[in-house]
C-alpha cells in the first residue's frame, strides 16, 4: 500500500479523496415501482365510470370501447339527476346509514363491555358462539329475518331497513378486543372514587376508544351505503328507496341507459370518497393504539 494512502496524524484528511461508501437511497420507495401500477388498476373501475358518465348513449354502448370521448357531456348529471328522484334516495341513503351507525356504536360498545370486563356464566362460551354466526352467509338468514320484519310491519320501510342493521357481530368483536386492551387499572380507580360501572364505562372507557369508535362508524356507514341486496329483498316502492337501489332503475328489460347510470355512480360515491379523505387518520391512529401493548 503507498505510504500517501495512509492516514497519518500530521496531515489533514483530504474529504474528497475518500470514497463515499453510503448507499445510494431513492427519492421514493422502490416498493412503489409495484405499489403505483397496483393502484391504477385498482382505479379503472373509477376512471372508466366517470369516462361512461361523460358520453353520449351511443359512445357508451359502441364496441369496442370508446376511451376518449368526442366532447365531454356533463349535462349527464343533470339528466341523471332529475330523471329519478335522486334527492330521495340520498335523504334515504343517509338516513339508513346514520341510524345503522348509531345503533352499531350503542348496543356493540355496551356488548363488548360485557364481554370485556364482565365474568358471568357461559360468557366464553356466548361470545364462541357469536363468532361463529360470522361465518354464516347474509343468504342463509334472509328469509327468517324478511319474515321478521314482516310481523314488525316494516315492509317498504326505512326502518324496516335500519332494524335488522342496528348491531353486529363484526362490531362487538372489534370493541371487545380493543376494550381488552385498555389498562383496567384506570377503571379500578374510578370504582375506588365511588364511580358506577356505567359510569366508568361513559366516563373511562369510551373517550379512550373514540378512535376504534370511529373506526366502527366509518364502516358501518360505508356498509349501509354501498348495502344492496337486503334493500332488494324489503323496498318495493321509488319513495323508501335507498341510492343503490335507485340507481337499478336505470336498468330496462331491453335497454340500459349507460351513461346516465354511470353518471348516478359517480355521484354516490362522492360522499363515500369524502368521507374515506376525512377517515384516513382514524384508521391510522386505530392501527396504532391496537399495536400499543398495555
Amino acid at each position: 500500500m503507498a505510504t500517501d494512502t495512509l492516514i497519518r496524524p500530521d496531515r489533514p484528511l483530504d474529504l474528497e479523496a475518500v470514497p463515499d461508501r453510503r448507499p445510494r437511497h431513492w427519492p421514493f420507495s422502490p416498493w412503489h415501482f409495484f405499489l403505483i401500477p397496483l393502484a391504477l388498476i385498482m382505479l379503472m373501475p373509477l376512471i372508466w365510470s366517470v369516462i361512461t358518465s361523460l358520453e353520449t348513449a351511443s359512445e357508451a354502448q359502441r364496441f369496442p370501447p370508446v376511451l376518449i370521448p368526442k366532447a365531454l357531456h356533463f349535462s349527464n348529471y343533470v339528466d341523471a339527476w332529475n330523471s329519478l328522484p335522486f334527492g330521495h334516495f340520498f335523504l334515504n341513503s343517509f338516513l339508513y346509514s346514520l341510524a345503522t351507525v348509531a345503533g352499531n356504536l350503542l348496543f356493540c360498545s355496551l356488548a363488548a363491555y360485557a364481554f370485556a370486563r364482565l365474568r358471568f356464566v357461559g360468557s366464553n362460551l356466548l361470545f364462541v358462539l357469536l363468532l361463529v354466526t360470522l361465518m354464516v352467509p347474509f343468504q342463509v338468514v334472509l328469509i327468517p329475518t324478511f319474515l321478521i320484519v314482516r310481523h314488525l310491519g316494516l315492509i317498504d320501510s326505512v326502518g324496516g331497513l335500519i332494524v335488522p342493521n342496528l348491531c353486529g357481530v363484526f362490531g362487538i368483536f372489534l370493541l371487545r378486543q380493543f376494550f381488552q386492551s385498555l389498562p383496567v387499572e384506570l377503571e379500578e380507580a374510578a370504582r375506588i372514587d365511588g364511580a358506577s360501572r356505567l359510569g366508568v364505562f361513559l366516563k373511562i372507557v369510551l373517550p379512550l376508544s373514540a378512535p376504534v369508535l370511529a373506526t366502527l362508524a366509518i364502516i358501518q356507514f360505508m356498509w349501509s351505503w354501498n348495502d344492496f341486496l337486503w334493500p332488494l329483498i324489503i323496498i318495493t316502492s321509488p319513495e323508501h328507496s335507498p341510492l343503490q337501489l335507485g340507481l337499478s332503475m336505470f336498468q330496462g328489460a331491453h335497454v340500459t341507459n349507460w351513461n346516465l347510470l354511470m353518471a348516478g355512480t359517480v355521484m354516490s360515491q362522492i360522499p363515500m370518497l369524502a368521507v374515506f379523505l376525512f377517515a384516513q387518520r382514524w384508521f391510522i391512529q386505530s392501527i396504532a393504539y391496537t399495536g400499543i401493548k398495555q
